[in-house]
């Protein structure tokens, strides 16, 4: 993919040929919602299934959840979104528009001040619109939707649609864990539509206000615990290329490498180059309060380097959270813990309290709190901590449209040029995996083989069937929808049963027959 790729020319492909269109365009459109058409949402639905497949079907101890998109209300006020979840905003007095405070310093090369809560602009920030230096001060707008449940549109009914899939597993913790016949560390994976109320959706499809989200909860011992259990916790000095499956011994920053490790890999399974992606480790004061580490996955969009994905150690702040404001407890107990605990004298137990004590109140936590989760490990309990990759679907299919497309000139046998244009998407997530071809409509025996076949190969793959047009149009319609072969029924078909099959990439032909252009494909896609 070419990094001067126009936006526009992408975003103009993606109409003519189905993959995106702007939501209500009939109506004049809705900033920032659109609508995934026939190629487009098929692609979305490959990288769903490639993302569950790789994160839940291919591994034992991640399960899934299907969560509501609307939630008790209170759901959001013990996260903090109800009361923190906002964007700093400033509007122009002159020609009224509202544009992120943040976003606005940054185009311009400037720095938002931060004072607490608190937001100020730098001298020399104008309005992206009209020059103005007449903007008001940052105020916090929060970014929930809010609606109503029910008949009376009153507060005692209100609630948001959700900002992110997260907190629905939070929230459903103790039902999964007493269900799913899962043992710490597992993890919880969904899949759904969230909804931010971004005051300046931008950059074509990457900021929208409806979107979707792949996120993962992965449930881990805290390293007390595993203390307790094997003696030492195995830090990234310990094991710092993650050799070998994971162990017991692993402390949170190793399961925290493991799964930035893990998702880098995908990535580049999928077709994201790996000199595309970047990895932004958060420091100081972009770490949220809770948060031991963070890092984001980057792409190198054409519009700049921006985060696909955020893969965060959040302690066990969640938990703890949804625990205080429900008055439900949410720790779990763990045979393994108890019993090692259970095998310490009292000098032991009275040296490792000391320590646990010594580091919490190092890291500005309350004594009392550490000598009760001590008790609490003692017996066997712990409120389990969290690594959390969090995925964007929608940023992801840009990126992947980004660098399929490519133009290439062409020149044949008599010197002639001509421009393809061409979506080079990994096999695994093309929309359409195979088109079918007959060479002419018009030979019915010839025809009938071709739907024959056709037929038995769509029941295994999102195959397209083109019979209008010169062989040569119906395989560049096919290169634009980034269909990574053709196959073409011609009247060798008839003889010997093989077909010609065209490579997208290459533009090689080659003549298999079904079975084996079964096994080819297969072999590819995997």
């Amino acid at each position: 993919m070419s990094k001067k790729l126009d936006m526009e020319i992408l975003a103009s492909l993606c109409k003519r040929r189905g993959f995106i269109f702007q939501s209500s365009e009939l109506y004049g459109g809705i900033n920032g919602f659109w609508d995934y058409g026939p190629l487009g949402c098929e692609l979305k639905r490959n990288i769903k299934d490639a993302w569950w497949k790789a994160v839940v079907r291919t591994r034992e101890d991640v399960v899934g959840l299907e969560a509501t998109i609307i939630m008790h209300p209170s759901i959001w006020k013990a996260s903090g979104h109800a009361d923190g979840f906002a964007d700093p905003m400033v509007d122009c007095k002159d020609c009224r528009k509202r544009f992120r405070a943040d976003q606005l310093c940054e185009d311009q090369g400037l720095e938002l001040i931060k004072n607490g809560a608190a937001f100020a602009l730098p001298e020399g920030a104008v309005c992206p619109a009209c020059g103005s230096k007449n903007l008001t001060e940052p105020r916090s707008f929060n970014l929930m939707f809010k609606t109503f449940v029910g008949p009376v549109e009153d507060e005692s009914n209100a609630a948001w649609l959700r900002p992110e899939t997260a907190q629905a597993i939070f929230a459903q913790f103790n039902n999964i864990f007493a269900t799913a016949r899962q043992k710490i560390p597992f993890g919880v994976a969904q899949m759904g539509k969230s909804f931010r109320n971004e005051i300046n959706p931008r950059n074509y499809t990457f900021r929208s206000r409806e979107f979707e989200q792949m996120e993962l909860e992965f449930f881990i011992r805290p390293d007390e615990a595993i203390e307790l259990i094997c003696g030492k916790v195995t830090t990234l000095a310990d094991n710092p290329d993650l050799a070998g499956e994971p162990q017991e011994s692993w402390g949170w920053e190793v399961w925290h490498r493991y799964w930035v490790e893990q998702r880098l890999s995908w990535y580049r399974a999928i077709g994201l180059p790996a000199g595309d992606l970047e990895q932004y480790w958060q420091v100081g004061d972009e770490l949220a309060h809770y948060a031991r580490a963070c890092v984001d996955i980057e792409y190198a969009f054409p519009f700049g380097v921006q985060e696909l994905e955020g893969i965060a150690a959040r302690s066990d702040f969640d938990l703890t959270q949804h625990q205080k404001h429900s008055g439900k407890q949410m720790d779990v107990f763990d045979e393994t813990l108890k019993q090692a605990a259970g095998k310490l004298d009292d000098a032991a137990r009275g040296a490792f309290s000391q320590r646990v004590v010594a580091d919490w109140t190092g890291r500005g936590k309350p004594e009392e709190e550490a000598r009760a989760f001590v008790a609490k490990l003692f017996d066997g309990k712990y409120v389990p901590h969290v690594i959390e990759p969090s995925a964007g679907t929608d940023r992801l299919a840009l990126a992947l449209l980004c660098n399929a497309y490519d133009e290439e000139t062409l020149t044949d046998d008599k010197g002639k040029t001509d421009m393809r244009t061409v979506m080079r998407f990994h096999p695994s997530i093309a929309p359409i995996k195979l088109g079918v071809f007959p060479l002419v409509k018009n030979k019915p025996e010839l025809y009938a083989k071709a739907r024959e076949i056709f037929a038995r190969l769509q029941r295994r793959w999102n195959c397209f069937w083109d019979e209008s047009g010169a062989i040569g149009r119906r395989y560049r319609r096919m290169d634009e929808a980034g269909t990574p072969w053709c196959a073409t029924v011609d009247f060798q078909t008839l003889e010997d049963g093989t077909v010609t099959l065209r490579d997208r990439d290459s533009m090689q032909q080659v003549r298999l027959t079904v079975l084996e252009l079964i096994d080819k494909l297969d072999s590819e896609i995997g």
